[in-house]
Parts: C-alpha cells; sequence; structure tokens
C-alpha cells in the first residue's frame, strides 16, 4: 500500500508570525561593528541593543513594553572606552546585566528601577556600572552567565583564554586556556562542563574546575565561524559552521566522545552568512538563525537526530538576534518561543511561534516546566564542586496569573503511556478471531524490511487460521447429519470455560437405531424426539459421555414398554372378535387371521 507516513509530533505545525510595525522598537542605533555576535540578548522584562555611540562604547537597555518609535535621545549603559561586543543578561535577575567590549574589560551593571526611555529631561542620564572586572589583556568578545550557579560569569578575550568570575568579588577563579580566538561558548544545564569552538577548528568539552579539556575533535572545517549550542540536560551539543566549499552545515555532538559527529554534517545551503544557533528545552527543537538573512529553520530532537519543523521566511535579514527564556513566553496564546531580531539595523521586530489551536484553557501538553528564577546554588558553593540543576516552575501557575509555583528541579511532565490491557474472557468460538487493536507505540521506529513484513504476514495468517478440524469442542460442520441448534448470545456474567459440546457420535447411532422402521404395522406409536444438546458443566469428558448413555437406554427402555401396550391392545382385540363371531362367515375368518398374523409379526 503506497501512502506517505507523517511523523507524529506536538510542535509540527508551529509557525513563525510576525509583528506590525507600530508594535516593533523603531529608531535604533544598532552597533555596526564586525565582531560576530548577536548583538542583542533579551529577558522578560529588557532587551539589550549593542549601540553606536561616539566617545566610547556603549549599549541600550529597552523595556519590553515601551514599543513604537522610541525618543531621539534615550539613556544608555555608558563606561567602556570602547565599542560593547557582546551582553548577557543574570538568568536569576532581570535587572543584572554583564557586558564585554573592545577594551578587555567586563562590567556588570544593575537597571535602575522604574527604568523607562521616557523621561522630561533634555539629556537623559545615563547608566554607569555597578563593578568593573579587569584581567583580560586583549578584547572581551563573548560574555555568558553560568545557568545554574548564582553570580558566576564566563568571559572569552582575544587573549585566547575564559575566565571565570565571582560577579560579587569581582576575582577570576578560573582559567580555561585555548591555542587561538574563542568563538562561541555554551554552558551545560548543572553548570560543570562547557563546550566552546575556536579559530583553531577545534571542538572542545570542558571540565571546567579543573581547567582542562575531558574531550576535544576536530569541529567545521571551513574557514569562516562555527557556533555551538549546549542541549540543555542532554549530554549532546549542536554545532553550525561552514564546510572547505563554504557550505552551511550543521552537526550533532556526543559529549563523551566529540571526535565526530553523530550522523556526520548535514548541509544546510550556500549561504555565506553564520548560523545562529539556540535551544530550547522545554519543546526539544533546535532553532538556526542566519546572519545576513531573514530565515529562521527549526527542528525538533528525537531519536538522536534533528528532524525539519518548518521555516519562518522573511525579505528583512537580520544581523543580530535573541530568544527569551521560556518563563516569558505567552501562554495565553499558545506561543512556545518569542525571538526579537533586528532589521536593517534601525528597529527590532518581534517573532512569536505559536502552536495553532483554538482551545481556550491551558494547553498544558506543550508546556512542560521551565526554569525559574531560583539558582541551584551559590557560586562559593559552585566553586567547590557541587553540581545541581536550578528549580523550575509550573506554567499553568503563570496561565492562571498566580505566582509562579515552584517544582523540583527534576520534574518531567507525566508521560500518557498505553496501560496493559486486562486477560480477555473466553469468548464464543465465532469471535475468537476479533482481536482488540494494539496501542501505537509513541517512539518512532526504522521502516520493516521485506524479510520482517513476510514473516508478518505469515504471523498473521498462523494467527488467524481456522482451528476447528483438530477441536472436538468446536461447532460441527455446516455438512453434518444433524442440524446444530441456534446459539443465542449469552451475557458476559454467565459465560462458562467451557464451549457447549455436540453429544458423542456413538448416542447419536443408538438413537437412530432406536427409531421405529417405516415399516413397522405401529404407525400410531409416538416417535421419541432426540434430545437438544445441552451445555455441560464444567465437568470431566467421562462424566458427560455416561450421562448422555443413561439418557438414551432410558429412552429405548420406554420404546419398548409402549410396544409391549399396543401388543396387549391387538390380542385383546383378536379375543373380542372370537367372542363375537363365533363361527361366522368366511370374511370375519379371513380378518380374524389377518389379525393373528399382524399380533404375530408384533410380538417377533
Amino acid at each position: 500500500m503506497a501512502g506517505r507516513f507523517v511523523r507524529a509530533s506536538k510542535y509540527r505545525h508551529v509557525f513563525g508570525k510576525s509583528t506590525r510595525k507600530e508594535s516593533c522598537y523603531d529608531n535604533l542605533h544598532i552597533s555596526r561593528n564586525a565582531w560576530d555576535t548577536n548583538l542583542i540578548k533579551a529577558n522578560p522584562e529588557y532587551l539589550s541593543v549593542n549601540w553606536e555611540a561616539s566617545g566610547g562604547g556603549a549599549f541600550a537597555v529597552i523595556p519590553v513594553n515601551e514599543k513604537g518609535r522610541l525618543p531621539e535621545q534615550i539613556p544608555l549603559f555608558r563606561g567602556h572606552t570602547a565599542p560593547v561586543l557582546d551582553t548577557d543578561w543574570n538568568p536569576f535577575n532581570d535587572s543584572v546585566i554583564a557586558s564585554g567590549s573592545d577594551d578587555g574589560k567586563v562590567f556588570i551593571w544593575q537597571v535602575p528601577k522604574g527604568f523607562t526611555l521616557y523621561t522630561d529631561a533634555d539629556e537623559p542620564a545615563d547608566v554607569s556600572p555597578v563593578s568593573k572586572l579587569t584581567g583580560h589583556s586583549r578584547k572581551v568578545g563573548q560574555v555568558l552567565f553560568n545557568p545554574a550557579a548564582e553570580n558566576i560569569l564566563a568571559s572569552a578575550s582575544g587573549d585566547y583564554t575564559i575566565k571565570l568570575w565571582d560577579i560579587e568579588t569581582g576575582t577570576p577563579h578560573l582559567t580555561l586556556k585555548h591555542g587561538d580566538i574563542v568563538q562561541s561558548l555554551s554552558w551545560s544545564a548543572n553548570g560543570s562542563q562547557m563546550v566552546t569552538t575556536s579559530r583553531d577548528k577545534k571542538l572542545r568539552i570542558w571540565d571546567v574546575r579543573q581547567e582542562r579539556p575531558a574531550h576535544e575533535g576536530p569541529g567545521h572545517t571551513g574557514a569562516k565561524n562555527s557556533r555551538v549550542v549546549w542541549m540543555g540536560e542532554h549530554n549532546r551539543v549542536a554545532t553550525t559552521g561552514f564546510s572547505k566549499m563554504s557550505d552551511r552545515q550543521m552537526a550533532l555532538w556526543d559529549v563523551g566522545n566529540a571526535r565526530e559527529p553523530i550522523g556526520g554534517f548535514s548541509v544546510l545551503d550556500s549561504i555565506s552568512g553564520v548560523c545562529m544557533p539556540f535551544w530550547d528545552d522545554g519543546t526539544q527543537c533546535l532553532y538556526l538563525a542566519g546572519k545576513g538573512d531573514g530565515n529562521i529553520r527549526y527542528f525538533e530532537y528525537e531519536n538522536d537526530k534533528f528532524e525539519f519543523l518548518s521555516e519562518y521566511k522573511s525579505g528583512e535579514p537580520q544581523r543580530g538576534i535573541a530568544f527569551v527564556p521560556r518563563r516569558g513566553i505567552n501562554v495565553h496564546e499558545n506561543e512556545v518561543m518569542r525571538a526579537y531580531k533586528t532589521v536593517n539595523d534601525a528597529y527590532i521586530e518581534p517573532i512569536s511561534f505559536t502552536v495553532p489551536r483554538r482551545a481556550e484553557v491551558f494547553q498544558s501538553d506543550i508546556y512542560p516546566p521551565a526554569v525559574g528564577i531560583k539558582p541551584a546554588m551559590s557560586a562559593a558553593e559552585w566553586l567547590s564542586g557541587k553540581d545541581g540543576l536550578p528549580a523550575k516552575i509550573d506554567l499553568e501557575s503563570v496561565y492562571e496569573g498566580n505566582a509562579p509555583v515552584e517544582l523540583p528541579s527534576d520534574y518531567k511532565l507525566p508521560t500518557s503511556t498505553p496501560a496493559a490491557a486486562p486477560a480477555p474472557s473466553p469468548a464464543p468460538a465465532a469471535a475468537a478471531t476479533k482481536q482488540a487493536p494494539e496501542p501505537t507505540p509513541a517512539f518512532r521506529s526504522p521502516p520493516p524490511t521485506m524479510s520482517e513484513q513476510k514473516g508478518s504476514i505469515a504471523a498473521l495468517a498462523d494467527k488467524f487460521q481456522d482451528n476447528e478440524i483438530d477441536d472436538d469442542d468446536d461447532d460441527a460442520s455446516s455438512f453434518e447429519e444433524i442440524p446444530q441448534p441456534v446459539q443465542r448470545s449469552v451475557p458476559a456474567a454467565a459465560r462458562t470455560e467451557t464451549k457447549p459440546m455436540s453429544p458423542p457420535r456413538a448416542a447419536v447411532t443408538q438413537r437412530e437405531a432406536a427409531k421405529p422402521s417405516p415399516l413397522s404395522p405401529t404407525p400410531r406409536s409416538v416417535p421419541v424426539p432426540i434430545a437438544s444438546p445441552t451445555p455441560a458443566q464444567p465437568s470431566s469428558a467421562g462424566q458427560s459421555s455416561s450421562g448422555t448413555v443413561e439418557t438414551s437406554l432410558q429412552q429405548i427402555k420406554s420404546l419398548l414398554e409402549a410396544q409391549t401396550k399396543t401388543i396387549s391392545a391387538l390380542a385383546h382385540e383378536v379375543d373380542t372378535l372370537k367372542m363375537r363371531v363365533g363361527a361366522g362367515t368366511v370374511d370375519q375368518s379371513e380378518r380374524i387371521r389377518q389379525l393373528e398374523l399382524e399380533l404375530e409379526a408384533a410380538r417377533s
């Protein structure tokens, strides 16, 4: 049977929805610096944007609810003496942000309470950093907070090192040394490991607190930059990069064996812009946004491979993009992810990825618990070797407008598995071939081979073959001499473990022999009825057969008694006629002689 098999997925129809221009963030001056970063970062409260500013470096912070055309003069976060290259929001405090700059410094900032871009002042006051982290000798290209430990920040520099800071004390406790410039870095979910790509085309999995790579292998072979993202709580990482022929590639890696990708490198297209990867641990989806084009592909991770879902296409190319944490998505509109992309270095457009459903209640199957704002450990505990996952929150409580309900860090949504079917009760032979449909498996399996299909067909033939020939208890054939009684449906409660039994063939033969012959001179005798077979009670086969033989003998005895009565009646009639006629006429004598012959025949 020809047909197309469609993979089952709750997110198969997710689509990206753009926003009207009046709901975007317009009149921006996004940095034109050529350093390869994402330019913007987002959390549920604010956006940060690398700003094109004179007199040193700066970045802007935009409250997410202040949409539309922004004022010509807005308060900036100033302090660096060179362009800001990257920023990152603290995952456990939406008002704390870190920045790295071309001046080789890392600054920590606090967004003022009640911060807004709309002020009455002619020149709004800029925001100053709360602390400065110095230690790198060259520009700082990436900054990234630890996703599990509080106040632990990683900064990657052009001096070929990554420093790990405690931002409270301002001390760089650990240093990861590379052989070339770091192009991308990503933490594991529990913050104990880190993966990096660098210009020497190597992929490294770091045991961070040992300050050494646990695994190292060759990455993408192209000359352009590559990116990497740790896939949440999995021991897998995803990379994007280029081949030697400048084709864009993606790959999946096992962190325990980083020598070659799982399934090899997958070619995406031949566009020259870097693909920026983002992992969503809730939907198990990977988003790839191309730098310099307007497309965003998204894939679902399943069975150690990426299944392509769909692609958001736009004629407006993006240079920078950011994805909001899952605790900030709109659960009332079935939104599973939201991105913010830069357009023409002039405005930022929100893109909502939505599951198309009409239900007006909380869709629990597409909203597993999300990581909250409570860290798993302090900076001191992490530095001492402790590991853990941050607590999660129930998004249904957010949907209902209540305070987020905290859940254990290892909480998973209950998986709906098919329950074990109860043992079927014995049924009549007529319904023996009706089988309950087997439950559909919840995982995808490879297509069966030809030999497996032949084996399945043979198994089905054995399963549904007619077994009545060798079963003495089954219904007899329709060509049997004695017709079977019509079976009526029996309630389930009245069914027994045995089936109705036909009488033994020997008993039927005895009953046929006991029937009076059509030549018998006793046409007035009543024939003996044949008893219908009754369901046998649960007993042995010998007891059932002996009971049937006794019944047949009793019927034969009754028949003999009836014939004896008939003979007696005939003899009485002969005697009566003799007394009446005496020595009567010849005709009467002939009648008497015939009756005597019939009497002798009956006695014989």
